[in-house]
């Protein structure tokens, strides 16, 4: 397989922007906070393909993310958000 079939979850957490330092992402995944395919992931090495869903939980929300594409490098957050699909319901604003 090649780099664009999969990625390290520590990176592609890190890269995605859900995390400040790839040594967070680290240990954030080992800490049990993150759960691939709906099976708890410890492992920052373990691999993440096109199409597979994280259930990751962040400070104050749970947040459901389909892998839609890698990156090579960390950029902005608008790149960041290319490299995933939101599965969250749409909030809705109660005026």
């Amino acid at each position: 397989m090649s780099f664009a079939d999969r990625q390290r979850i520590d990176k592609w957490v890190w890269h995605a922007r859900f995390v400040r330092t790839r040594v967070d992402a680290q240990s954030f995944i080992a800490s049990g906070h993150v759960r691939l395919n709906g099976v708890r992931v410890t492992a920052p090495a373990h691999a993440v393909r096109a199409g597979d869903v994280l259930t990751m939980a962040l400070d104050s929300r749970v947040r459901v993310v389909r892998v839609v594409g890698f990156s090579e490098r960390r950029g902005n957050a608008a790149q960041a958000q290319l490299l995933y699909a939101d599965l969250a319901p749409a909030r809705r604003a109660y005026l």
